[in-house]
C-alpha cells in the first residue's frame, strides 16, 4: 500500500526541499500529533535522545499512523546492528553520526543495503510493510545520510561525498563548532571558521550531487539555511520547544 512517506524519500533524494522535526522524547502520542502538522519527516534521536529500541519502534509506528511524514532515525553509532535494527523497525532512513572517513561512510552504506550493494541481514519485520519485501526495492527507498561533525569528517568531506550509496551529508552544528575549535556549541569567537566549514560541506555535497542536510534550532534559522542552499533541513526539538513554550506562557502570566 502506498504511504505518503515514500514520496518524501523520493523528494529528499531528488534534492527537493524537505523540512523535518527532531524528536528526543519517547512519546508516541506527541510524535503522532507532530506527524499531523505538515512536516516532511520526523527524526527520532537514537544517539542522544531518551529512547531505546522499543521506543524507536513505538514512535515509528506512531509517525506512520499520522499518515504523512517519513520516520527517520539518527542511530546511536555507525554500527551495522543498530542501523539494521532501525531499518527493520520501519525507519525510512538513517542518519549516521560521527563519520570521519570515506571508509566509515562506505561501512554505513553497506549496513543499510542488502547483498548486491551491501551486507544488511534480511529480516525486514515492519519495514516489509512499507518499503516492500524485495531487497532492491528496499534499497531504493531507504535514505542514508552521514553526519559531518568532527575534525576528520570535515577534512575528508569531499571524499565522503564521493562514496557511492551515500545519499547526503548531514551537518551536526553543535559538534562541528566544537570540531573547529569552539569552546562551546554556540561559541561566537569561531563564527568565521564555522561559517567556512558550513560552506565547505554544502559545496562538497552540491559538487557530488548529494543531499546537503543540516540541523537547525528554529524555523528562522532553517529558513536561512534553505536560502543558503540546504535541501534537507531539520528543526529541533520537542523537548526544547516544550520548555520554551511552557516558559513563555509562565512569563506572560506573571507579567
Amino acid at each position: 500500500m502506498f504511504h505518503p512517506a515514500t514520496d518524501v524519500i523520493r523528494k529528499a533524494k531528488n534534492k527537493e526541499l524537505t523540512v523535518g522535526y527532531w524528536s528526543v522524547l519517547d512519546s508516541p502520542i506527541s510524535n503522532e500529533r507532530l506527524a499531523m502538522t505538515g512536516y516532511d519527516y520526523i527524526a527520532l534521536d537514537g544517539q542522544h535522545g531518551l529512547m531505546g529500541y522499543s521506543g524507536i519502534l513505538n514512535n515509528l509506528m506512531a509517525i506512520d499512523a499520522g499518515y504523512g511524514p517519513a520516520g527517520i532515525v539518527r542511530v546511536e553509532a555507525n554500527n551495522a546492528a543498530v542501523i539494521g535494527q532501525a531499518l527493520d523497525a520501519g525507519a525510512r532512513g538513517v542518519i549516521v553520526p560521527m563519520v570521519d572517513t570515506a571508509e566509515e561512510a562506505a561501512s554505513a552504506v553497506r549496513a543499510a543495503r542488502y547483498p548486491g550493494t551491501g551486507s544488511r541481514s534480511y529480516g525486514p519485520m515492519r519495514s516489509g510493510l512499507r518499503v516492500g519485501p524485495v531487497p532492491a526495492d528496499s534499497d531504493a527507498a531507504v535514505l542514508v545520510l552521514v553526519m559531518i561533525e568532527t575534525p576528520l569528517g570535515l577534512e575528508n568531506v569531499e571524499k565522503i561525498c564521493a562514496v557511492e550509496g551515500v545519499d547526503g551529508v548531514y551537518i551536526g552544528p553543535s559538534d562541528l563548532r566544537l570540531a573547529i575549535g569552539g569552546a562551546s556549541p554556540q561559541d561566537p569567537e569561531v563564527q568565521q571558521a564555522f561559517d567556512a566549514a558550513i560552506n565547505r560541506v554544502l559545496s562538497a555535497a552540491q559538487a557530488a550531487d548529494k543531499i546537503p542536510a543540516i540541523h537547525t534550532p528554529a524555523g528562522e534559522i532553517a529558513r536561512q539555511r534553505i536560502a543558503q542552499g540546504f535541501t534537507f533541513v531539520t528543526i529541533a526539538s520537542d523537548l526544547t520547544h516544550l520548555e520554551q513554550a511552557a516558559r513563555q506562557h509562565l512569563d506572560t502570566a506573571r507579567s
